[in-house]
This record gives C-alpha cells, sequence and structure tokens, in this order.
C-alpha cells in the first residue's frame, strides 16, 4: 500500500473544515499528508499541501473528480433546514461519495460527522444518558432526518462492503463567540431557542441592553441540560480517529464530560460578571450525550468543560473582518 496520504475534505470552508485543515496541517503526524478541499458556496485559500476543488458532492462527477487518488475522507458537507436540496446533498451525495470510495483502489478510510439531531437532541425526553447503540429518533425537520439516513447508509456500506469508515456524532459545535450569542435575547441570537420569541417584545429590548441571560426550564421549571463540543475538541477526535484501528465500523458520541446545565451556567455568569437571569419554561428535555466509549476506545478527551467554554465565548474578540454571518437557516 503506497505511504502517500491524500485527504478529501467536504464542506472545508465550515467552521469544523477550516480548524480541521489548520490542525492536521499542523501536526507531525501528519507531516507527508496532503489535502484535497472540496468546496461549494465558499472557497479557501490552496496552498502548498491544499489543493482546493468546486462543485457539489449532488453531483456525481463532482464527487468522481474529487475522489481520484484520495485515501481519507472527512465528510463534513451537510444542508440544515432546505428542502430543495438536503436529500440531494446528504443523500445522493454521501451516496456518490461512498460509492466511489467503494470502487477506489486508493481508498483506506471515510471519516462521517454526524449529529445528536439523529437522537432528537432535546426535542424528545431522554431518561438514560443517550449511548450510541440507542434507536435513532429525528425530531421534525428534514435536517434531522438528514442526519440518520447519514449515519445508516455509512453503517450499511461497513456491513455489506466493509468499507473501513467511522462516524464521530457532535451535538452543537461551538467556537469563537458562538456559546455566547446562542444566549442573546437578540434577533442575532445563534441557533434556537430564539429567546426573543418567548417573551414580550419590550422585554426582550430591556433584556438585550442588560446582557440579561435566558435560563431554559422544561415544562417542570427544572434547568434544561443540553450538549455541546468545542470545535477543538471535535477535531481533536477526527485526527484520533484517522487510521485508528478501534475506530473501524464504530459511531462514537463526541462531546463535553458533562451537559450544560442553564441554571449552574446563569449562576456562573450572575456570580461572575453580574448578568440578570430571565428563567423561561420551554417544552424541550434535559439530555445527556455519553461520550465514554469515545474515551475507552480511543483514548480521547474533552478539554473543554463549561467554566472554559463560557469564558472562551465571553473574551473571544471578533475583528472587524470576522463578522457573524448565519450560512443557513435551522
Amino acid at each position: 500500500m503506497s505511504t502517500e496520504k491524500l485527504l478529501l475534505v467536504t464542506g472545508a470552508a465550515g467552521k469544523v473544515g477550516s480548524t480541521a485543515i489548520a490542525r492536521l496541517l499542523a501536526e507531525p503526524r501528519f507531516a507527508a499528508w496532503r489535502i484535497r478541499a472540496l468546496c461549494h458556496k465558499r472557497p479557501i485559500a490552496p496552498g502548498e499541501r491544499v489543493e482546493v476543488v468546486s462543485g457539489s458532492i449532488e453531483h456525481r462527477e463532482v464527487v468522481d473528480a474529487a475522489m481520484s487518488g484520495v485515501t481519507h475522507v472527512l465528510h463534513l458537507a451537510t444542508s440544515k433546514e432546505t428542502p430543495d436540496d438536503v436529500m440531494d446533498v446528504a443523500v445522493k451525495g454521501l451516496f456518490w461519495l461512498l460509492e466511489a470510495c467503494r470502487g477506489s483502489t486508493t481508498f483506506q478510510q471515510f471519516v462521517l460527522i454526524g449529529g445528536d439531531a439523529g437522537m432528537g437532541h432535546f426535542v424528545y425526553p431522554h431518561p438514560l444518558p443517550v449511548v450510541e447503540t440507542q434507536r435513532h429518533s429525528a425530531y421534525p425537520g428534514c435536517y434531522a432526518l438528514s442526519k440518520v439516513l447519514e449515519e445508516v447508509m455509512l453503517e450499511q456500506y461497513v456491513i455489506q462492503y466493509r468499507l473501513r469508515g467511522c462516524c464521530l456524532r457532535a451535538p452543537w459545535i461551538m467556537e469563537k463567540d458562538d456559546f455566547k450569542a446562542q444566549l442573546s435575547f437578540g434577533p442575532d441570537v445563534f441557533g434556537g431557542p430564539r429567546w426573543c420569541d418567548l417573551v414580550p417584545a419590550e422585554s426582550a429590548r430591556e433584556y438585550v441592553r442588560s446582557g440579561a441571560i435566558p435560563v431554559m426550564l422544561d415544562a417542570e421549571g427544572t434547568p434544561i441540560q443540553r450538549n455541546f463540543v468545542h470545535v477543538d475538541d471535535l477535531v481533536s477526535a477526527i485526527l484520533t480517529a484517522i487510521d485508528h484501528p478501534k475506530a473501524q465500523g464504530q459511531t462514537f458520541n463526541i462531546c463535553m464530560d458533562e451537559p450544560v446545565d442553564y441554571g449552574v451556567l446563569g449562576d456562573y455568569l450572575a456570580r461572575t460578571r453580574g448578568l440578570p437571569l430571565v428563567p423561561i419554561r420551554t417544552p424541550y428535555h434535559s439530555t445527556w450525550l455519553d461520550n465514554s466509549k469515545a474515551k475507552f476506545l480511543l483514548g480521547w478527551r474533552p478539554q473543554y468543560e463549561l467554566q472554559k467554554l463560557t469564558e472562551a465565548a465571553w473574551n473571544y474578540q471578533r475583528a472587524q473582518d470576522d463578522p457573524r454571518v448565519v450560512w443557513y437557516p435551522g
């Protein structure tokens, strides 16, 4: 088998793709590796070891050309709540990738980044920790369904063709000031819930002025626990899983050791920054994504816990050329 390694990264311009490329290029273990970045809507800059190709994985000819000579695939390309193209990207695109891997003479490993949306995250009650063997349970919407279909398709290719692959299932991925922005009462809130829609409009404006923090509660008034992962921890898991013998055919939950408790988070921000708290009852439920399997088999450990995640977000200062942009709905 050739010692030359060529990693195809789909969705290379996103937060995970760009971080993974930078980290891989910097690590001595991957010094001889080259990267082929497949970009669709957003380009990245090529480099000495980075080749950039353009196109969408929904087209077989794009995939076949991008897969030429590839040894490893890191599949990040996805589609959120966009019904017009989600199946073309998530299902057909993944099918073309897996078919190209199956017929390749150079292919060695496929790494899929899955999501806890396929497990329903906080939309459904989970009375026990969510482990990798739990049944899929997509919440309403096309994005969660697509994450289920992706995981199942890879699993079946492993069974049908003994394809070398693994799935790293991540919850909500945080970088920069994302964690702070998800608590905003303004229209600039990152993701959901949209807190401004859960309180009167004048109250929302006042909460923005005061920097108030929403404390998400369940229907019984108990603070909700919700799963997150910092992009640095997810990328560490990706690099660990590449060529790891115990990764073959496995799915791993990649997340913080404990979910974020909105009550504990609120108390921390009130104590350290004097921010007012606003309890808000919601129809959501606490979940605990269990990462024990990744620790045991891969030897991976997350570095971010609630305090580090919070401090990193609150201390981050965005540059003028780095505005917050929402690239997709949902």
